[in-house]
């Protein structure tokens, strides 16, 4: 299967107006300042920092991020025809209608909307964000996400269908110089005593390198129970592999950036639980001078 994708990204919001600080000392007029000489020669100085610029470590994402790269190679499986039209109104807000008719089911129309604020923590990185789509039943489905800080980050997401709560959870990222944690509550119920806890760590071993591991717990009246899986994350020049191992299987993924065109992903996954395995293979097409994007 196949699809061909024709793409473009609206532009981000113009950042905060401003200019950075000058380091140094501001010295009043009429004063002078006798000459100093500096403790740490500039050579030895300069090297200090370089040689801690190379000591230290990247941070590795989040991990739930650990298989997106080959995961965006594959394209979207879908029966029929997808039809869908992008608006922006302004700089921080968009939306979008989806059509989409198929024979095997029922034909669905979705609208969604995208507001992005004015707060700029990184490169083209605004928030607040929110996203949000309802389709013609009336179901819905909505997050929004902040930066709270410039290490921690909230997302709160719901899930309605047919104008009744379904689904609801909250988390929080915390990410340092080289690790990123996560905390996430699903569907808590206090006077039932059911919920579900899921947290995630991934530590940069090295440049390359990355493990982590992630930790399940849910609880319902009369069942309980603990889900925990490793994962290891190794990247090249032009390639990511990634395994994640746990009691519920196993799931590996290979992604290779051949050229500025093609991007090829292979994926394996197997499962304890129904015994099945499957192998995957994607590509991704790049051809700009035509604005196209083809994925299979």
């Amino acid at each position: 299967m196949g699809s061909v994708l024709a793409a473009s990204s609206p532009n981000p919001p113009p950042p905060a107006s401003g200019g950075a600080a000058v380091p140094g000392l501001t010295v009043p007029p009429g004063f002078g300042m006798p000459p100093v000489s500096s403790v740490i020669p500039p050579t030895e100085a300069a090297s200090g920092q370089q040689q801690e610029a190379e000591n230290s470590l990247p941070n590795p994402g989040a991990f739930d991020e650990c298989h997106r790269k080959c995961k965006e190679v594959f394209p979207m499986q879908m029966e029929g025809v997808r039809l869908v039209v992008n608006k922006g109104l302004s700089n921080h807000f968009q939306v979008n209608h989806t059509v989409l008719l198929s024979t095997m089911g029922e034909s669905t129309y979705r609208f969604g909307a995208t507001y992005v604020g004015s707060k700029l923590t990184g490169p083209a990185e605004f928030f607040p964000v929110m996203v949000g789509d309802m389709d013609n039943s009336g179901s819905l489905n909505a997050q929004i996400i902040h930066q709270i800080s410039n290490r921690v980050r909230s997302k709160l997401a719901f899930q309605t269908q047919q104008q009744k709560f379904v689904n609801w959870q909250g988390d929080a990222e915390v990410r340092g110089e080289d690790f990123t944690a996560t905390i996430t509550l699903g569907n808590p119920d206090v006077l039932v005593g059911s919920g579900i806890v899921v947290t995630h760590y991934l530590q940069s071993v090295t440049a390359a390198l990355a493990l982590g591991g992630e930790l399940v717990y849910h609880r319902r009246p009369g069942e309980e129970g603990t889900v925990m899986s490793l994962v290891g994350r190794y990247t090249g020049s032009n390639y990511i592999a990634t395994l994640t191992l746990g009691s519920a299987g196993a799931h590996a993924s290979y992604y290779h950036k051949a050229n500025e065109q093609l991007q090829v992903g292979v994926e394996f996954e197997a499962s304890t639980r129904t015994q099945d395995t499957s192998v995957s293979f994607g590509y991704q097409l790049d051809v700009p001078k035509a604005n196209l994007l083809f994925k299979g």
